[in-house]
């Protein structure tokens, strides 16, 4: 599925992602025929005879034993207090939010378990427009996902240079256009440099794709020698806006400071400043659940500094305050709304870097940490990345960043750590130390983050991570794939933060009067035991109308749309703990029965935009066992039915747990997320055993 570039703030409030509240207006403002016929006939099933109207135990009977809904839910008590109800009162509760297939999260959620006792709607490479190799970094990024309801934010920082630093003062014309001329060659050769390093499987893979065009086309040479024949034939080119001849004003002295970009890409950069400002400035709009900014700091101490005087100055009076004594729980989400967490590199308070230790111990190989005359200890300090200076460092309170070497390592019992490992890294502790991972992630925070090797920004599979109790996991939210779906999914409308199922979650400290008298702080144990349940679903599809078309196609007449359902879930969680996988296979699928995308199933296909699917059922799931409903998920897809691949159309996704039964109009977002008219009216059995 294509990247998508950020929309503007106002258009991002109507975007789906994962966390953002939920639509307060959900009803349907028109029926079409094929959908009317439909609920005509589902009300003339449930009227009397005598009147054709509903009746007091004709109403409470559609709503029990149909919809599986209380009398006493707020959505559906307008009509329970009813005597009776005509078609026009019928319509009225079939369009509203009381229809909505998708339930709404509880009014008050639980915010009072410990962070790590939670899921985190989470971004990657946050600055980043599309693909990881040469897309536009923009502080709107940003702004976007946090409008989305994203509650942790990545940003890679890097030292600014000159070049960052607009002089107040402006060249002559003539030499600031052979300026700009070098600086495009020497881009064109840094591009070539860049493909010649890249893996050959890689480099071929990228061939193929419209970016490789950009980043593997040939030309180097050319490029190179077009730079040094520019600069040695005209002096004055090689010194753009030098010109010795010509007095020009001094340029007024501005600080040079941090710049945010995808290292060791092309990717286009943008000011650290900026982007604290973009935070600032949304943060808090969508969502008042504390916000987590994970920072990758690749600067120099002189730069760091720089980095903590602009977050003390553009985050003062968000930031947390630093404690009086080591934590010894995590915090709860609900003592931190509107604050910022940040995620930083954590150095100990009484460790201090001197100019010969050029690298701590936790950056070498282990045979490297024996010798530390060896060869590779050599190559590793000339490799050496700059440090964390403590200024910094100290912003991170309670999300301090510890480079994982193990589960056993000392710091993984420190409450306030958190590991970040690749998708590639969590799979090989999995692999080896299921179980121990598990419980590492009911009472610590834990982040995982896509492949290297996605370079067109694709997300991995989230559901695959949350069953492993990993609080944060990053995706790319510029790219509508499977991945960002079940996030949306996960995080609809909670702001942010869902409370773990039972079973996941770690430890609850409780405030409890002590011998002495004073209160103190005492851990509770939670429930360890996971609920597990037998499910049979079937859905059926009677209509949809106002189905947004796929992307470059704006013929109605043309469009043949089909609905696929599919049921996201997982193996039962001890055959999760004992799965084994080959060397061959430690890509981050496991060799488990219930695969992702194992149960699932599509209508025939009809045609135009407003569609009568003719009250089609689908068995999507039968007698599954070992379903856990928190972490289960339905996806229903419009697709058009072409030759060669179906183009998506429109998509919505809704956690199992949150699924509603009976007659429902499932609200379809369009292919970019964002918000449409078009609905499908199902009827969906559920069994919960």
């Amino acid at each position: 599925m294509a990247e998508t570039a950020p929309l503007p703030p106002n258009e991002s409030l109507h975007q789906a992602g994962g966390g953002q509240p939920g639509a307060e207006d959900r009803t349907i403002k028109e029926i079409k025929p094929s959908t009317l016929q439909h609920l005509e006939q589902i009300y003339a099933a449930h009227a009397s005879p005598a009147d054709k109207r509903w009746h007091k135990d004709s109403i409470i009977e559609f709503l029990h034993h149909s919809q599986a809904d209380k009398v006493t839910d707020h959505s559906s008590a307008h009509i329970a207090a009813r005597d009776e109800l005509d078609f026009a009162g019928f319509l009225q509760y079939m369009t509203s939010s009381a229809a909505d297939v998708l339930a709404p999260p509880p009014e008050t959620q639980d915010m009072s378990w410990p962070l790590a006792s939670y899921f985190i709607s989470s971004s990657h490479n946050t600055y980043l427009t599309g693909n990881q190799l040469n897309s536009d970094s923009d502080a709107d990024a940003y702004r976007n996902v946090l409008l989305r309801g994203c509650r942790c934010v990545e940003i890679d920082v890097w030292d600014g240079d000159d070049s960052d630093v607009e002089s107040s003062s402006s060249s002559d014309s003539s030499e600031d256009e052979g300026a700009k001329e070098i600086k495009a060659l020497r881009k064109a050769s840094r591009t070539e440099k860049l493909a010649s390093k890249l893996p050959g499987s890689l480099a071929s893979r990228l061939e193929k794709m419209s970016l490789g065009k950009k980043i593997t086309g040939k030309g180097a040479t050319e490029a190179e020698a077009a730079v040094e024949k520019k600069v040695e034939g005209d002096p004055a080119a090689g010194m753009a806006g030098t010109a010795p001849l010509k007095k020009s004003p001094s340029p007024k002295a501005v600080a040079v400071e941090p710049r945010v970009l995808h290292g060791y890409t092309l990717t286009k950069e943008v000011p650290f400043r900026e982007v604290c400002h973009a935070i600032r400035e949304c943060a808090f709009v969508a969502s008042d659940m504390p916000l987590i900014v994970s920072l990758e700091v690749h600067c120099s101490h002189q730069q760091q500094e720089a980095m903590v005087r602009i977050i003390n100055e553009v985050w003062a009076g968000l930031l947390l305050p630093q404690p009086d004594d080591e934590a010894k729980f995590l915090p709860a989400p609900g003592d931190l709304r509107r604050k910022i967490l940040v995620k930083v590199k954590y150095v100990p308070p009484e460790h201090h870097v001197s100019s010969t230790d050029e690298e701590s111990a936790d950056r070498l190989p282990p045979d490297a940490k024996a010798d530390p005359n060896s060869k590779s200890t050599t190559q590793q300090k000339v490799k050496k990345a700059s440090k964390i200076i403590q200024a910094l460092s100290a912003l991170g309170v309670y999300t301090r960043g510890v480079s994982f070497k193990s589960l056993s390592q000392p710091e993984a019992k420190m409450p306030t750590h958190i590991f970040s490992l690749s998708e590639g890294g969590v799979a090989e502790v999995h692999e080896n130390e299921a179980a121990r991972l598990f419980e590492h992630n009911r009472e610590y925070l834990m982040r995982t983050y896509p492949s290297g090797m996605r370079i067109g920004s694709s997300n991995l599979d989230p559901l695959a991570f949350w069953r492993k109790g990993i609080q944060i996991v990053a995706l790319n939210w510029q790219k509508w794939d499977e991945g960002m779906m079940l996030n949306e999914g996960m995080f609809a409308g909670t702001g942010g933060y869902v409370l773990k199922p039972e079973g996941y979650r770690g430890r609850k400290p409780i405030v409890v009067d002590g011998e002495d008298g004073k209160e103190k702080v005492a851990p509770v144990p939670a429930a360890e035991t996971i609920l597990y349940q037998n499910l049979d679903l079937s859905i059926t599809v009677l209509a949809a109308q106002n189905m947004p078309l796929p992307e470059d196609d704006d013929k109605e007449s043309g469009f043949k749309p089909y609905v696929k359902v599919e049921l996201h879930t997982q193996p039962p969680h001890e055959e999760h703990l004992l799965v084994t996988r080959t060397h061959s296979n430690l890509t981050g699928k496991a060799s488990t029965r219930a695969k992702e995308g194992e149960y699932k199933a599509r209508t025939k296909t009809q045609r135009g935009v407003n569609p009568d699917f003719n009250s089609e059922t689908l068995a999507v799931a039968e007698g599954i066992p070992g379903v856990v409903s928190e972490l289960s998920f339905v996806r229903f897809l419009i697709k058009d039915d072409e030759i060669g691949r179906d183009d998506l159309a429109a998509w919505a996704c809704v956690r199992l747990d949150r699924l509603r039964s009976g007659y429902r109009f499932v609200h379809l977002l369009d292919r970019e997320g964002r918000e449409s008219a078009g609905v499908i009216l199902v009827k969906v059995d559920k069994k919960l055993t």
